[in-house]
């Protein structure tokens, strides 16, 4: 199995340390490595052949930066940024003409994953099932909050398992509910948080794309014909017409249910998408009033935050509780936490007046 590190994204919810050129997967989030060298590290013993990162133009020097020794022929680049749907099937095509039949799963550069080992033994365990029935498998987990920010699984019945893994059917998939759905989903008990590890072949990713997407198929099959002609400049014309969306609502939403298995991740898993979630999964590591803070502090009956600053700076708070506050060179936010999630609109704010920001 061939793995596809997806880091191309721009993580605005994660401003201001997030930024254009240094998205979050470049950042010292969790640890002192950044998210994309902790997603490398996880597949520590892999050949290194086998490992793939897919990216963009733009961001292609960060990622040979942070990775100098990483093969550059390994480094798939997006001719431009046009989310996951033509993102993975670019991906796809370029393995295909590797070997069309090697199974190939998708890993994103923004997650935290705990028991490390439960996850490549899902992998592994993927790999020969794709092999086996020539089914798409994904992993979904277990949901523990009701959240408008992640996509939903419906799974059925369990059909079988294999060293330690569950396999269940596959029964349909809403991308990020309303608040009240998402409670819905918690009570009935058949809802997975869906994780975005895609896994199947080179081929069968592209024919759904035909069955599903037969607009962009035609587009990839344009790609192909340049890759194989060395015409850079149609590869890009091509990848910049493929219509901006994302694999759930391009792909999957439509596929026959028949046609995936879903394993049930039994990994500790989080989406580190906002200031919010980083700070609930960094629990462990606040302090006896449960800030999270990375530089130097001065905390007056504060509780509840999650408080980053630069290097040489004190940040002094007093009285405030579930704060978000993120000070960098040239930018500052305050946010409560429970607005986290909104700071996408201060990037979007930005796009139509401060670019330099960004």
């Amino acid at each position: 199995m061939k793995i596809v590190i997806l880091a191309g994204g721009g993580g605005s919810r994660m401003w201001p340390m997030s930024r254009a050129g240094k998205p979050k997967q470049f950042c010292r989030l969790i640890s002192e490595k950044t998210m994309l060298e902790e997603t490398i590290d996880r597949f520590g013993d892999y050949p290194e052949n086998k490992i793939f990162i897919a990216t963009t133009s733009e961001l292609k020097e960060g990622v040979e930066e942070i990775l100098p020794n990483f093969p550059k022929e390994n480094i798939i680049v997006e001719p431009a940024r046009r989310d996951t749907a033509p993102a993975m099937a670019y991906a796809a095509l370029r393995l295909k003409l590797i070997d069309p039949d090697e199974p190939i799963a998708f890993i994103p550069s923004d997650h935290y994953i705990g028991r490390i080992d439960k996850f490549l033994n899902s992998i592994k365990e993927a790999e020969k099932m794709i092999k086996e029935t020539g089914k798409l498998l994904d992993i979904s987990v277990h949901p523990t909050i009701p959240t408008t920010t992640l996509g939903y699984t419906k799974v059925g019945k369990r059909l079988f398992e294999r060293n330690g893994v569950e396999f269940f059917e596959f029964k349909g998939h809403a991308e990020k509910p309303d608040y009240k759905t998402a409670q819905k989903y918690l009570e009935e008990g058949c809802y997975l948080w869906h994780a975005n590890y895609y896994m199947w072949t080179p081929k069968l990713f592209l024919e759904a794309y035909k069955k599903y997407a037969p607009k962009m198929y035609e587009k990839l099959l344009e790609i192909e014909e340049a890759i194989k002609n060395e015409d850079e400049v149609v590869i890009e014309k091509s990848y910049r017409e493929m219509e901006k969306i994302s694999i759930d609502y391009a792909i999957t939403e439509k596929m026959d249910p028949e046609e995936l298995l879903i394993i049930k991740g039994s990994f500790d898993w989080k989406d580190i998408g906002a200031w919010d979630t980083l700070h609930e999964n960094l629990m462990t590591k606040t302090d006896e009033r449960r800030n999270l803070v990375k530089g130097e502090r001065l905390n007056i009956e504060t509780s509840g935050c999650i408080i980053y600053g630069t290097e040489g700076k004190l940040i002094a708070t007093v009285g405030v509780d579930d704060l978000v506050i993120i000070d960098t060179k040239d930018s500052l936010l305050i946010c409560p936490k429970s607005r986290a999630q909104d700071v996408k609109k201060v990037v979007e704010e930005l796009r139509e007046r401060e670019e330099r920001y960004l």
